[in-house]
């Protein structure tokens, strides 16, 4: 996987792509129309970057869902990966725009360091790439992805990029990133002193700058500075021959590691210096000037009191048209129990100016922002979104100073007033991720009755959609908050009631991990877990897990009976207060409520060969031998060995069976499966709108069928499939949950792992 290129390829995104970006067609192919639902962010953004020569050119890398690209005159982000189906490269380690010709674009592309990465090219700001292996690996979702940026263009000669890398050291390329070699003189050959330090090296490499000022056009420029970090005495080191030598810069600040670098057209460089790579764990930090014509190093650190609260610095903007403006954020430092802080001098440093206590944020773009990593004690009624945390990147616009954005967690503000600040007056800050899904999905659910979209998420909790291109107007479900929702079910028949579990917010007064909804979603109660065998309550408000550890709560099918799925399986009659356990369901045998008969519940034992049959609501369990079911594996265990059990819609005793590239059918409450012929090999499987003329519900897979990824649809129970995602929305084959709607004939809904919830219809 490791080899690279030859210039001869062609740049063009219908071109087979190396690294199997690109599927080729192997199955019949339904044209789909594909939109995100709309919540707008979601996930961490670990660097903005504008281009130094074109008004207007933006963009931005997430570290699991893909890059962007901001639209001037749609006013939105474009997802510049959506084409590629290889997952790892969805996570972006760097990106550089070229500030010789912006039609240029390079992604540093590689989500984890154990799977091979490239470096995506393009010619034309992102239309198309070029993907191009290479054979150093990078982490973009590992820690200290928001250092940066490791990827730099030679300002003066644009064919010349480096990349410094986490575990290999520093690398160059003289031809547009066709071709890489590792620099042997950089004194570092492993990255970062073999990834040690104190914690600081594990992240290698940190940033590569140029100080322009050294060179001239046509020319490579002599002076370049690369940053580690490892923490200790050397952790800024540069060439002053075009990269022929390289030595420590002389006088650097100690027991730091160097994450953020930017030159003003002073020749004076600001630096970012923290004692850990971030985005979490930061606990101090600096900042610091450096003038390479004088030698000079000042420490211009806002905040130097000794009794300042533990916490480092992230995100550094420069302003390019007034030398000496710069803005820093704060990193994991709390004030007055708030989030971090933005920071801004005028002076090159001499004095700071604590942007927060005067700066208001209107979150109307996406509501859910005011409740995320809310402090505890805000204010219920009246809240405003806090200015974030995690903020590893900042920039000002470099061809209007007044605009200023950053990256939190989950979002990115934006002001046009920066300029407001020197007079003493209020900033005024506006979400800024229209087009930008960047989340991980956990379960969804499209009930027959009601809004059509019930989702739940990792990080920002779930919604009801009641319109899928609008963000949800009353932002998370709450009462409970949960920072992550991880199962949701509804009941078929009366489907009003809805349940959701999963983990407690942090810095919220909600303790509970559970949650019932009478209204379809709209509004929630909280509910106890039940007691496991010693009395004691499972989950409850301390940790972060689930109220009913692995097992989520389903419903019967008219949602008179909750059933906890952990061990023992219980179930209540009364919305949780009151739990019993049920009999004759051993452990390890998770259960299923039949999706039309109220009293029916089932779980299969594959080990036994057995199925597990209630007709009394759960109370009790009945055994029934199986016929046609696939060998246990694995030792013969009572589980279903990575199998999963579902029934249909509306059908009494119309179950399917999933894992293990088979998929099997029974519609007879279990007694008899049979295997389908003809099938994908799918990881998740969900059920819609029969298709017109069929009484059936429609078949939605994700998986593979004939060696091709992708997600599919079977309106005749699984004899044939077609493809209804193509080539330029793959979304990296990284689907986490599927739903059907019962209503929209065609309609599914994709739970991603990166971009969000993605609906598709039938094209007109």
């Amino acid at each position: 996987m490791n080899r690279l290129p030859s210039p001869r390829f062609a740049l063009a995104l219908a071109a087979a792509l190396t690294a199997g970006c690109t599927a080729t067609a192997q199955t019949a192919q339904q044209p789909y129309v594909w939109k995100n639902v709309t919540v707008g962010g979601g996930g961490f953004i670990p660097g903005i970057i504008f281009n130094q020569k074109q008004p207007g050119l933006v963009f931005c890398r997430s570290d699991i869902g893909s890059s962007y690209k901001w639209d001037n005159q749609a006013k939105r982000w474009l997802p510049l990966t959506d084409w590629c189906g290889t997952g790892n490269f969805h996570g972006s380690e760097s990106l550089a725009t070229d500030p010789v010709d912006p039609d240029r674009l390079y992604i540093a592309a590689g989500m984890g360091e154990g799977q091979p990465a490239a470096i995506l090219r393009s010619t034309n700001q992102g239309a198309s790439f070029q993907v191009v292996e290479v054979p150093f690996r990078m982490g973009g979702n590992s820690p200290g992805r928001g250092v940066g940026e490791r990827l730099a263009i030679d300002p003066n000669a644009h064919d010349l990029l480096y990349f410094g890398s986490r575990n290999s050291g520093l690398w160059v390329s003289q031809d547009a990133a066709l071709t890489w070699t590792k620099v042997a003189s950089f004194p570092l050959a492993g990255g970062a002193g073999g990834g040690g330090g104190r914690g600081g090296g594990a992240a290698g490499l940190s940033f590569v700058v140029f100080d322009e000022a050294t060179g001239t056009p046509g020319q490579p420029t002599p002076a370049i500075y690369v940053g580690s970090t490892e923490r200790g005495d050397a952790h800024l080191f540069r060439s002053l021959d075009a990269g022929v030598s390289w030595a420590a810069v002389p006088g650097q600040p100690t027991n730091f590691a160097a994450i953020h670098a930017a030159f003003d057209r002073q020749e004076n460089l600001y630096l970012v210096y923290d004692n850990g790579v971030g985005p979490g764990g930061v606990t101090d930090g600096a900042v610091w000037k450096y003038n390479p014509p004088s030698g000079v190093w000042t420490d211009i650190t806002p905040v130097k009191d000794a009794r300042r609260p533990p916490g480092g610095y992230g995100g550094l903007g420069i302003d390019r048209q007034h030398p000496g403006t710069v803005m820093v954020a704060s990193l994991n430092r709390k004030v007055d129990d708030d989030d971090d802080r933005l920071y801004r001098t005028t002076d090159g440093g001499a004095t700071w100016k604590d942007l927060a206590p005067q700066s208001h944020r209107d979150a109307a773009a996406a509501p859910y922002v005011v409740w995320v990593g809310k402090p505890m004690g805000s204010d219920p009624v009246h809240p405003e979104a806090s200015v974030g945390w995690w903020i590893a990147t900042l920039a000002i616009d470099p061809f209007d100073s007044t605009h200023v954005c950053y990256a939190t967690g989950a979002t990115i503000w934006n002001t046009t007033d920066i300029n407001r600040a020197d007079a003493g007056q209020d900033t005024h800050w506006s979400i800024w991720t229209t087009g930008i899904e960047e989340t991980a999905v956990m379960d969804l659910a499209s009930p027959p009755a009601g809004e059509h979209l019930i989702s739940a998420f990792g990080d920002i909790g779930g919604f009801t959609h009641d319109d899928l291109d609008a963000t949800p107007p009353d932002g998370m479900h709450l009462h409970p908050l949960f920072t992550t929702t991880s199962s949701l079910d509804f009941a078929e028949k009366n489907p009003n009631v809805v349940v959701r579990s999963g983990s407690r917010a942090l810095h919220m007064p909600d303790r509970d991990t559970l949650a019932y909804s009478l209204d379809g979603g709209h509004t929630w109660k909280p509910f106890a877990p039940p007691a496991t065998a010693g009395g004691a309550r499972r989950g409850g408000g301390g940790g972060g897990g689930t109220g009913v550890g692995s097992g989520p709560v389903i419903l019967s099918a008219d949602g008179a009976v909750f059933m906890a799925t952990g061990s023992p399986v219980q179930i209540s009659q009364d919305h949780g207060a009151t739990w019993t356990s049920a009999q004759g369901l051993p452990a390890g045998v998770r259960p299923v409520a039949d999706r039309a008969n109220p009293a029916k519940f089932y779980g299969l034992s594959l080990g036994e060969g057995i199925l597990y049959l209630s007709t009394d609501g759960g109370a009790t369990f009945t055994t029934n031998a199986v016929a046609g079911l696939p060998a246990a594996g694995g030792g013969g265990g009572r589980g279903g060995g990575g199998m999963r059990l579902l029934a249909t819609p509306a059908r009494e005793g119309d179950l399917w069976l999933l894992g293990r590239g088979t998929l099997y059918h029974s519609t007879d409450g279990g007694a008899h499966f049979s295997a389908l012929a003809d099938q994908p090999t799918m990881g998740t499987l969900a059920f819609g709108k029969a298709a017109p003329g069929a009484d059936y519900p429609a078949l939605f897979a994700a998986g593979s069928y004939h060696n091709q990824p992708g997600v599919f649809r079977s309106d005749n129970l699984g004899a044939t499939w077609v493809r209804i995602n193509d080539d330029a929305h793959q979304w990296g084959n990284r689907f986490r949950c599927l739903a059907g709607d019962p209503r929209i004939y065609g309609r599914v809904y994709v739970g991603t792992d990166g971009r969000g919830i993605l609906y598709g219809d039938l094209a007109p």
